[in-house]
């Protein structure tokens, strides 16, 4: 398959992000409203807020454009309020703080930004359970949630065990991956999203369906979390379960992806109609697949590589917009199966999402040979 569709598309969605850049100012985007980013920043804390450093990240190691490398900084520095809040952070701080702190710091050695890195690695630690062997999930829920998504924040800690020499990062961040995988991955390679657990024996009360359709169902996003997390766990300590965890999920995910046109479902368990889409789920999911392809011999490589590239063929033919008019790039993207407009935090279909836009991004870069590793 000839690549230079992927350099088109990436021309184009270069052009786009550096008018949005100019446009943005000092905004913390995430789903744009009529069209256009309003500024997320009001809500400090989320989750989401160091995806737009990312992608600035991204494009600037492969067009050094400044003013990427200014609004990644800018974003990072309005991020320390997070850290004078303090309360609203939670097991995402790996999402925030790796695409902003640690990226800032792998890239120009500032000490800033390392300790802002390290301060973030510190507080992703204080989550961690001892007696149940998880990091506990979010701030408001039973003290024994653990969720799927805590599997891409792991990265942090191996960061900051390498960084400071001290193993008990990595021996946390290690442990709750194989809680994860005992409890959060099916045998069939479909996982949970949420698995709620005593919070001192470490056993099962009740699987909630999250942001899937029901309990038991299979959120396609949280399929995607479980491909690219065990793929990065693996990169990290060498363990093959861990490997063998991520090949598992991949090959479910394919699997369900082949008969629509590879854009996965919101939830490939829940009922055909309403048929809702996600694409953040894809794009994900297609970072994890080049992870995997990376990591595995010569002859296994191609499944995960050639499934990445028809993701990402079918997401610029039909789920893309490089209007430099509109914000956002890639569409039809879902943060939960059920709706919920109410707040800020409200659940949306089939919108413009500042993390679909990330991985798809970084999907490019991986695809281009110039990935700039952000895990």
């Amino acid at each position: 398959m000839n690549n230079a569709w992927i350099q088109e598309a990436f021309e184009k969605t270069n052009k786009k992000l550096a008018v949005t850049c100019e446009r943005l100012g000092d905004k913390i985007p995430y789903i744009p409203e009529n069209g256009r980013y309003a500024d997320h920043g009001k809500n400090i804390s989320s989750w989401t807020n160091g995806f737009w450093a990312g992608m600035m990240w991204q494009l600037y190691t492969a067009t050094n454009n400044d003013a990427y490398k200014k609004s990644a900084e800018q974003l990072e520095k309005r991020l320390d309020g997070a850290f004078h809040e303090f309360v609203g952070l939670h097991h995402d701080v790996g999402f925030m703080y790796l695409h902003t702190a640690v990226a800032n710091y792998r890239l120009t050695n500032n000490t800033e930004s390392l300790h802002r890195g390290l301060h973030a690695a510190n507080i992703l630690a204080g989550r961690y359970n001892p007696e149940a062997d998880f990091i506990v999930a979010w701030n408001v829920q039973s003290k024994g949630w653990m969720i799927i998504d805590t599997m891409m924040n792991l990265p942090l800690l191996y960061w900051a065990a390498k960084i400071q020499g001290r193993p008990h990062y990595a021996y946390i961040a290690t442990q709750h991956a194989k809680a994860a995988m005992k409890h959060l991955i099916r045998p069939d390679g479909s996982c949970n999203h949420i698995v709620v657990l005593d919070h001192h024996t470490g056993a099962v009360l009740e699987t909630p369906g999250g942001q899937g359709f029901e309990s038991g169902s299979s959120w396609s996003r949280g399929q995607a979390w479980a491909i690219y997390g065990f793929s990065l766990c693996y990169k990290y300590t060498q363990d093959p379960a861990f490997l063998d965890a991520a090949k598992r999920v991949a090959h479910y995910f394919i699997s369900n992806i082949e008969s629509t046109n590879y854009i996965p479902l919101s939830d490939f368990r829940a009922p055909a109609e309403p048929q809702l889409f996600d694409t953040t789920a894809g794009n994900i999911a297609m970072c994890g697949l080049l992870s995997i392809a990376d990591q595995v011999t010569q002859y296994e490589k191609p499944l995960y590589q050639e499934t990445a590239k028809k993701i990402m063929k079918s997401m610029i033919e039909h789920h893309t917009n490089f209007d430099p008019e509109t914000d956002g790039v890639t569409i039809n993207g879902t943060t939960a199966y059920h709706e919920n407009k109410e707040g800020h935090n409200g659940h949306k279909h089939h919108v413009p999402v500042i993390y679909g836009d990330y991985f798809f991004i970084e999907g490019m870069m991986r695809l281009m040979d110039q990935y700039f590793d952000i895990w």
